[in-house]
C-alpha cells in the first residue's frame, strides 16, 4: 500500500474547559484538569490519526525557530512521523486556544502567525509524491504549491472546513483540484444535499463528504450517482467536538487508501470520529485499526 502525503498546519494548542462562553465577574477560575496543551493543527492531527491507525504518513509543514519546535519534533517521533519534511521558516510556530463546555460546544481562536505568507519549497517533491497514492492537502496557503504536481501522480484529498459559498475564492483552487472533497455544513445557508449537487456540477471531485455534526455525514459518490446520509454513532460520552472533522477526514483516507470503497471508509470514519470526541483535546483520542474493529457502538437516530 502506497503512502499518504499530508500537507497542513502544525500548532501548539491549548484547550480550556468553561462553564459558559459568557464572561462573568469572577476574576480567577480554577478548572482542575480543564486546561491542556498539545501539539495539534490539522496537518499534525491528520498525520497522527493515520499513523495510529497503522499507516505511515509523510507530513509536510512549516514551524518557527522557537521553543515550540523541540516539542513538535518530540510529538512527531512519539507517533513515528518523520520530521524530515518540516521546514523551520516561520517567525513563530502557530498557536491556538479552544474553549469547550459540558454540552460539547466549542470555540476556536487560531493565531496563524506568518504562515499564510510563506511557501513550502523543496526540490524533492516530485520524487516524494510518486511514492504516494493520496495527497491530503489541507487548505492552508503553502499547500497550493503541491496541487499541480500531486494531481499528476496521486488522488488529491482536501478538507475545506466551514465553507459558506460555492464561489469561495480562497478555496476555489483546492476545490478544482480535489478528487476527494470534505467540508462541514456549519456555515451553509442552503440544504446540504442541494449544496453537494451544486459542488458536483461545478467541480470534478468523485467523492464529496459533508460533515453533519450530530446527524452524521452525507456522502456523494460520482461513480454510483449516490447521495445519502450515514448516521452518527455513539461510542462513549462526548467531551469536546473540536477535531472531529480532522478525525473523520483522516480515517476516511486511511480506509479508502486500503479498500477504494467509499461506503466502508465513511462508515469506519464515523465510528473513529465518534470515539475521538470523547477526549478533551483535538490532538488526542485516536484508535488503531485493530481497536476500531472491535469497538462497540450505537447508531444514533
Amino acid at each position: 500500500m502506497k503512502k499518504i502525503l499530508v500537507s497542513g498546519i502544525i500548532n501548539i494548542e491549548t484547550s480550556l474547559k468553561v462553564d459558559s462562553f459568557h464572561l462573568n465577574d469572577i476574576k480567577v477560575v480554577y478548572p482542575f484538569f480543564g486546561i491542556s496543551s498539545r501539539v495539534s493543527g490539522s496537518g499534525m492531527n491528520i498525520a497522527k490519526a493515520i499513523s495510529t491507525l497503522g499507516a505511515k504518513p509523510l507530513l509536510f509543514s512549516l514551524v518557527g525557530k522557537d521553543n515550540s519546535t523541540g516539542t513538535v519534533y518530540e510529538e512527531m517521533h512519539k507517533y513515528n512521523i518523520s520530521t524530515k519534511y518540516i521546514n523551520e521558516t516561520l517567525n513563530e510556530t502557530p498557536q491556538s486556544v479552544i474553549l469547550y463546555d459540558n454540552d460539547g460546544n466549542s470555540q476556536k481562536h487560531i493565531d496563524l502567525k506568518d504562515i499564510q505568507e510563506k511557501d513550502y519549497s523543496t526540490t524533492e517533491i516530485k520524487s516524494i509524491i510518486k511514492t504516494c497514492s493520496i495527497s491530503a492537502l489541507c487548505n492552508i496557503n503553502f499547500s497550493r504549491s503541491f496541487l499541480k504536481i500531486a494531481k499528476e501522480y496521486t488522488l488529491i484529498a482536501t478538507d475545506i472546513h466551514a465553507l459558506s459559498s460555492i464561489d469561495d475564492e480562497y478555496n476555489k483552487e483546492f476545490m478544482e483540484y480535489a478528487d476527494i472533497l470534505f467540508l462541514s455544513r456549519e456555515n451553509l445557508s442552503i440544504n446540504p444535499y442541494d449544496f453537494i449537487k451544486e459542488l458536483s456540477a461545478k467541480f470534478k471531485a468523485k467523492i464529496i463528504v459533508i460533515g453533519m455534526g450530530k446527524e452524521g455525514a452525507i456522502l456523494y459518490y460520482r461513480n454510483d450517482n449516490f447521495i445519502n446520509l450515514f448516521p452518527a454513532v455513539t461510542t462513549r460520552p462526548i467531551v469536546n467536538v473540536a477535531g472531529a472533522g480532522d478525525a473523520l477526514f483522516a480515517s476516511f483516507l486511511f480506509f479508502y487508501n486500503k479498500t477504494h470503497d467509499p461506503y466502508l471508509s465513511l462508515n469506519n470514519a464515523i465510528i473513529f470520529a465518534s470515539y475521538k470526541i470523547g477526549t478533551n483535546s483535538p490532538a488526542d483520542g485516536f484508535l488503531s485499526e485493530k481497536d476500531l474493529s472491535v469497538l462497540p457502538y450505537t447508531i444514533l437516530k
